[in-house]
This record gives C-alpha cells, structure tokens and sequence, in this order.
C-alpha cells in the first residue's frame, strides 16, 4: 500500500521544522515529515560530544516564529538547542506529522509526482521538501593504518557517551569549528591532548555570558524586549558580512581583532607564529573561543602543525615525520558539506540524479529550486548558508518562499524550474564571489567545489538580500509549459 500526501519533507531538523510551519501558516496541512532517527533536532541531535555549542547568538538561532526567552546563556550549549527543537515539535504539533525512524532511500520523479521509497514502504508526493541539512553526514580522512590503530577512534559528530578520556592520550584532528570546542573541554577532562593542526583558524573572542533569571523573566514577560534584541543582533550580523566578503578595510580591522586576541592568550612567540593563519581573513570559517588559546598554551596541549600521515599501530605519524603514541583519536574534521550525500537518491525527470546534475558542483535558482527536478525544493543547499550570520534566517526565507509557491499552485500544475534561470543564478554567484576571501583568500575551504572552484555553499551576499531576492520572485523562475529539451547542466 502506497501512503501518498500533498507535501513530504525530509528532515526534523531547524530547517524540516521551519518548512512545515509555514506550510500549515500558508494552509497546506497535507503534510509528513520523514525523520531517519527516533528525534528531532538534525545536527544538534547528532552532535554531541563534549563542549559542543553554537557560535551563533542563541536569540537569533532561534526560529522567528517560536522565539525562546530562557536560553541560559548568549551562546546555547547542543543540548539545551536540541531540547528547545524537541519544545517546538511539541507545542506546534508537528511531531504528530513526523514519521520517525524512516530513512528517504530512494525519490524518482514521474509525470506529475514524486515516488518515494523508504524504510516503512512507499510514499508518494505532489511535492518534495528536502531539509536534509549539511552538517550531518561526517567527513572521515583516508589515513592509511587508522583502521588497524588499537584504541578508540571517534568522529565528532559520532561522540561515544561512555567514552572516559581522562588521564589518556588523546589525538584530536582538526582545528576547525569542532576541535576548537573540544580541545579545552578535554583538557577539563584531564587528557593529554596531541592536536594535529594541518592550518591555523583565524580565532575571534568570543564573549558570551549567562543570562540572569531576572532578564530571562523580562523576556517572557516583555516579548518586545526579545524582538528588540533579536533586530540588534541580526544588525550586528549584517555589519560582520563586509569582512568577509572582501571589503579590505573591514577584513583587516577584524584580522587585527584575532591577532590581538591571539597575541594577548598566547606569550610563546614560537607558538604564537604555528598559530597564526597564512591565508586572508574569512577564507576559512572565523572561529569564536575564549578558552582555546589558553589550552593550546597549556602544558596538557601538544600542538602539530602538520596533518595526521598514518597510524602505525598506537602511534600516529605526521605529515612532519613526527611520531606520538597515543591511546585515543577524535577526528574533528568536518562533514561531507559540498557533496551532499541526499543527492544520489534523487532522480529527476531526465533519469539523472541530483548527484550528476551536480557533478561539477551544486547549482540552483535562488539556491532552492534545481532545473530537472519538479515540485522540488531543497533548504540548507546550494548557496544558502553564511559565514557572517545566523543560517537559521537563510532557511526560514527558503521555508516560507517553498509555502507560498506551493500553496499558490493549482493542483494540476507543475513546478519546472527554468535552466537558463539556473545557468544566470549560478553566473551571478561566480561574479559576486570572485573577488572573495572564500574563492581568492588562498585557502581550501568547505564553502568551494573543488571540482569547479566554484563558490557551491555560501551565498554571497546579505541576509537581507536574499530575503529581497526570495520574497520578490514572481515565478519567472519556472517554465511556464513543459520544455521538450532541457538542459541538465548550469
């Protein structure tokens, strides 16, 4: 039997949960979430291990239409994130539209639908929503003999509850957003830590205080005291865009921000020189931590300034040659960002998946809509996250433009994104980046395809600009009669 709905979208993440509450605010109830775990919550349910949090204010990682006056602090730690997904489901009653424990393993478009294939049998949809997040798929580094090395070895993403580091020997690979949390807490903990540092972050204090149950009682009490707060740090956001995207001025004032911040936390110049980045600032993700540092420098920190080579049993050798015997490795290395890994599952009306349509990098029109892939829309795909703001604002726009595109379509009609609208999207994206930190910073970063040098994860502007850009699209996006020839490639 053939379960069949108006609209299924994947994930119960930020983004899943955003997508069904503006399809219900625009009056499409015929909805189900497909939810491969047993919880809500995406990358804050799968992220778990010990110092995770968010870098973002927590006022404005929170959903516009569910804000939440008792965070505990500026910064939420993953947990208590995760707990305020798990409140939202709730009191929405979006949870009644989840189908837990039910993997997407295959989506093939035919004539006027989506027919689906998952762990509970088939589904058919008028409409596909993928919210299917980023973040979640972890990158695991081919290092020849770490299958072989005797202790445990751990992705950050897969965090061991019962794991108990303390007084061990830990190798933690990798200096981004990941390892700079976990690095001091497992210091807390008592390991000795080796970290392999293949570069050095650019590292911004990051502040961040506990809220007093006076201000968190105002908050509830004055819901405009919140929305005032949230208007402000979304202003702060906008302003760190300029740093980011090639404004020279902005990006020096902030890269002597991070040094003095370096050079007031660490005394050893020698240190101070491994841990200085040797490419433009905001190239790479802009770290924020105020205790890094401090651990680095700390006699419990062995900093490598190479990459893990290879495992040769219980040591770990170097890219430097440098051997350390070690009793666990945590690989804080990322995630599987420009390969997404839904897009093989996914076949569109050519036979041609969403993975070749983007062999040579993710492309889109108005980074929701792909051309060969009807009735479809994917939030937190290409060119829709930020490195100045809160990517929470970037999916609610996707979320809300998918509501009122769906809702203002005929039941008899079909949603075909135009290629050549896709082809100029992509154009545009190219000549905004170009003159970046991200594509010209000299650095490998996650946000660039490496196929195609092409900016295929940031989107290059403002928050404010593609709020414009989604909230002023007319439809010209998609074809207005079904082609008989389209292109497969931007």
């Amino acid at each position: 039997m053939t379960l069949e709905h108006e609209v299924v979208i994947v994930g119960a993440g930020f983004a899943g949960l955003a997508a069904a509450m503006e399809l219900e605010a625009a009056g499409v109830t015929d909805v189900v979430i497909l939810e491969r775990a047993g919880d809500v919550g995406g990358t804050w349910r799968e992220n778990t291990y010990p110092g995770v949090a968010c870098d973002v204010p927590a006022h404005l990682y929170a959903l516009a239409r569910h804000p939440w006056p008792h965070w505990s602090r500026e910064f939420a730690p993953g947990g208590e994130i995760q707990a305020y997904l798990r409140r939202v489901a709730a009191t929405t009653g979006i949870e009644r539209r989840i189908l837990f424990n039910t993997a997407l393993l295959e989506a093939h478009w035919d004539d006027d639908g989506w027919n689906l294939g998952t762990t509970v049998g088939p589904i058919r949809a008028r409409m596909l929503l993928l919210a299917c997040g980023r973040l979640t798929e972890p990158s695991l580094p081919e290092v020849h003999g770490l299958a072989a090395f005797p202790g445990p070895v751990v992705h950050s993403a897969r965090w061991d509850p019962e794991l108990d580091l303390e007084g061990k020997r830990v190798a933690v690979v990798g200096t981004g957003a990941s390892g700079v949390q976990l690095v001091p807490e497992l210091v807390r903990r008592g390991a000795a830590v080796t970290l392999f540092q293949r570069s050095a972050a650019w590292v911004l204090p990051r502040g961040g205080r506990t809220y007093t149950d006076a201000e968190r009682e105002r908050f509830a009490a004055q819901p405009e005291l919140l929305a005032a707060l949230r208007d402000e740090l979304f202003l702060e956001g906008e302003a760190r865009h300029a740093s980011r995207a090639g404004d020279a001025a902005a990006a020096a004032a902030a890269s002597d921000q991070a040094q003095a911040h370096l050079h007031a936390q660490v005394s050893d110049p020698t240190l101070r020189e491994l841990l200085t980045p040797d490419y433009a600032f905001g190239c790479k993700r802009v770290l924020l931590s105020d205790d890094f540092y401090p651990a680095v420098a700390s006699d419990a920190v062995t900093l490598e300034p190479s990459a893990l080579a290879r495992a040769d049993g219980g040591t770990l050798v170097a890219a430097s040659g440098r051997r350390y015997t070690v009793d666990a490795v945590v690989l804080a290395t990322g995630f599987s960002a420009t390969r997404q890994p839904y897009a093989e599952l996914v076949t569109g009306e050519d036979g041609i998946s969403l993975d070749e349509h983007w062999a040579s990098g993710m492309s889109s029109a108005l980074s929701t809509v792909v051309s060969g892939f009807p009735n479809l829309f994917i939030l937190n795909g290409p060119n829709a996250s930020l490195g100045h703001n809160s990517s929470i604002l970037m999916l609610e726009e996707q979320a809300a433009y998918a509501a009122r595109t769906i809702a203002a379509t005929p039941p008899t009609a079909t949603l075909r994104p135009d290629p050549t609208v896709e082809q100029e999207y992509t154009r545009m994206i190219v000549r905004r980046s170009r003159e970046t930190a991200w594509v010209s910073g000299g650095c490998r970063n996650w946000y660039v395809d490496e196929r195609s040098g092409r900016l295929t994860l940031l989107w290059p502007g403002t928050v404010t600009q593609f709020r414009d850009q989604l909230r002023g699209a007319d439809g010209t996006e998609f074809l207005t009669e079904p082609a008989t020839e389209r292109s497969t490639t931007p």
